[in-house]
């Protein structure tokens, strides 16, 4: 095989076993700062986040390990159009700060499937999200993870997979399973440090190795395997429009049309839907908060471009015969793989061409991108599992009804969703080994194209609701679920018919029929067919049936994010119906209730804080020490169990909305920044379209 010829050395070691060291104590340090004895504390980290963790755990949530070796793998396969998947990411994530999140955070909602429920009613929408967002997250974005973490630990430390994967997971497990999102975020901004220091350096070191930036297109257009000298064979050539990240429309591998139309589909779901990515915002202090973090992240998102794919572009021009091969038996003998060895591009660099100790470092920063993927996807993973599957099959009150149980009942149930939550957790690790065979035995080479492509049979129809959901009051359940049901059904017909009829290689003469080829256009343009597919059933089926009450949408649209009327649950609807309970009723009719269309003043805030908290005829039991700290550590210990009074209730959902609420100060200051970051996405664009 291809491996490297350069070994880790003890100075190498040592810097990891430093950074392995310096996680678990920052991860563990996070539990003593945060409140995990909640839902919304151990699942939303209390909302109490400033705008950098939150910015720096949105960027290392979608940087994975599967970002080095998959970007660095496609720039070095087909140049530098991939980068631009990075510069969509810049437009979207500000999508998300400045549409979708004021209107998470005035709906009050924990995950995604749950937003689904408020603003439509009715189980089946809700439920449907969270078991497909399971499904993908165990089935592509775990197995990814692995698979490209596994290819570099193989090729520095030419360890087992299994014990080093186990020992990961192991490492993840521990402080995301005992501290929640706190910890996650936490250790996420630990670790995008590390992963944007440590890829710098890296390309500066390989643009040097070329002689700099100047060099890099007359050498990249030249880096082809002797095997292409040899045989004359044109399948080794790099691409005429490596350079190019705009392509032509018809015959390239990311056509203009379908990336800016059908790609933001998927771009829209990943980044304003997802309940990994949206997590970090819901997390925040307050909106201006989230917006900080949604534009550091924006301005982070700018560097893969040249800290991964450049670096990539240039491992082919170092190791031409082992990242550009072509024939099968060549890069089976090199890489164990028959479809390229593309992937090795990023870790080839840095055994080559790091210096010692320094390998150590980007080890380091390899494995916190493994990491921080792996914690994202498990910390999103139980949140979803226990707050919209778990709650539905044991019947849990809901939010405003769990605030208004006594103490012990709250307890009570607090304490099953935080054990449900970590149980779950240990599944999804569970799991995720059980899933290594399978990836070991894929071809790298596809796996990662294989990922975009499920994300564009799968993610269009729900960016469609989404936004439906957002922006038109008309849209209601029925339109919503048939719609999604006709853009499941149109997908997983189109990826049936992929997996039946396999594309061939380069060189490789098309056995398909003729009819077959034609349907399987470039999936880029499918997802904008289904998008607009599911748009189009969506509409007609709200307009013919009944139409959404008023009651049903407020602050859960983003023309309704500021009202201040009382909002009708579901819950209440169905206790009304069944049980002829008219105070479930209580400030829905009634306008005496109805708070003015204000945000509160600093001094309003603080006696509303008190009496939310206070509660002095409440007695806690004593207990031991080692119960006290067994509670403290796994979180099950809690400051706020307190029985809420419909005055307390009232106003904690008016601290709820003050979140929302922006200076002037913050909102010149970010909209600036907003138009910055967009402008510099354009010029990127343009310069390198």
């Amino acid at each position: 095989m291809g491996a490297s010829t350069s070994q880790l050395e003890g100075v190498d070691i040592a810097v990891i076993a430093t950074y392995f060291v310096v996680v678990i104590l920052v991860g563990l340090g996070s539990m003593l700062r945060s409140n995990r004895g909640s839902a919304e504390g151990y699942f939303l980290a209390g909302g109490s986040m400033l705008w950098l963790p939150v910015g720096a755990s949105l960027f290392a949530s979608n940087i994975g390990s599967e970002h080095f070796v998959g970007l660095a793998g496609s720039g070095a396969a087909a140049g530098i159009g991939v980068g631009a998947f990075e510069l969509n990411a810049l437009f979207f994530c500000q999508l998300l700060g400045w549409v979708f999140l004021p209107v998470y955070m005035a709906g009050g909602v924990y995950t995604m499937p749950d937003y689904l429920q408020k603003r439509f009613g009715r189980q089946r929408l809700r439920m449907y999200i969270a078991f497909l967002s399971l499904l993908l997250y165990i089935f592509t974005k775990i197995s990814v993870d692995l698979y490209s973490g596994g290819i570099f630990i193989q090729q520095a430390l030419q360890w087992n997979l299994y014990p080093s994967i186990l020992t990961l997971l192991g490492i993840t497990a521990l402080y995301t399973v005992t501290g929640g999102l706190a910890a996650v975020i936490y250790t996420d901004t630990l670790q995008a440090f590390v992963m944007v220091i440590g890829a710098c350096i890296l390309s500066v070191l390989s643009f040097s190795e070329i002689g700099g930036y100047k060099n890099l297109e007359l050498k990249y257009m030249q880096a082809y395997p002797n095997e292409t000298l040899y045989y004359n064979d044109s399948c080794g050539l790099p691409r005429e429009d490596s350079f190019h990240m705009i392509r032509a429309a018809k015959g390239s591998d990311l056509p203009w049309p379908g990336f800016l139309f059908g790609q933001s589909a998927a771009s829209i779901w990943y980044w304003a839907t997802d309940q990994v990515i949206v997590q970090r915002a819901l997390a925040s202090k307050n909106l201006s908060h989230g917006q900080g973090g949604t534009l550091l992240a924006g301005f982070l998102k700018i560097l893969p471009v040249f800290i991964i794919v450049m670096p990539g572009m240039i491992s082919r021009i170092l190791f031409p015969d082992i990242v550009a091969c072509t024939s099968a038996e060549v890069c089976e003998r090199e890489c164990g793989s028959t479809s390229g060895c593309s992937n090795l591009a990023y870790p080839l660099l840095v055994m080559e061409v790091m210096p010692k100790g320094l390998r150590g470092l980007m080890l380091a920063v390899m494995l916190s991108a493994l990491m921080s993927s792996l914690t994202s996807i498990f910390n999103s993973g139980s949140t979803i599992f226990t707050m919209d599957i778990w709650r539905n099959l044991r019947k849990f009150p809901s939010d405003s009804e769990m605030r208004r149980l006594s103490v012990k009942e709250k307890k009570r149930y607090e304490l099953e969703l935080m054990i449900v939550g970590r149980a779950f957790m240990v599944v999804l690790i569970v799991i995720s080994v059980a899933w290594i065979p399978v990836v070991q035995n894929s071809q790298g080479g596809q796996l990662f194209i294989y990922i975009q492509e499920i994300s564009a049979y799968l993610s269009p129809p729900i960016a469609a609701i989404f936004l439906l959901a957002i922006l038109w009051h008309g849209v209601n359940e029925p339109g919503a679920f048939w719609a999604l049901m006709a853009g499941l059904f149109v997908g997983l017909c189109r990826m049936v018919l992929d997996f039946i009829f396999e594309s061939t290689e380069c060189g490789e003469d098309d056995p398909r029929p003729v009819w077959v080829q034609n349907m399987l256009f470039h999936y880029m343009y499918f997802a904008l067919f289904l998008f607009w597919l599911t748009v189009v059933v969506a509409v007609v089926v709200s307009l013919m049936t009944e139409p959404m009450p008023k009651e049903r949408i407020h602050r859960l649209t983003f023309w309704t994010r500021f009202s201040t009327e009382d909002r009708l649950e579901e819950e209440q609807v169905d206790l009304h119906d069944k049980k002829g309970k008219d105070d479930v009723m209580n400030g829905v009719n009634g306008s005496d209730d109805v708070i003015e269309e204000t945000a509160l003043t600093k001094e309003e805030i603080e006696p509303a804080k008190n009496m939310v908290h206070e509660n002095d005829d409440v007695e806690f039991k004593e207990t031991g020490n080692w119960r006290k700290f067994y509670d403290w550590f796994c979180g099950f210990s809690t400051n706020d169990d307190r029985h809420l009074t419909d005055e307390m209730e009232k106003m904690h959902e008016q601290l709820t909305r003050q979140k929302i609420y922006q200076t002037k100060r913050d909102k010149r200051i970010l909209n600036v920044l907003l138009v910055v970051i967009l402008g510099i996405g354009v010029f990127l664009y343009g310069w390198f379209a």
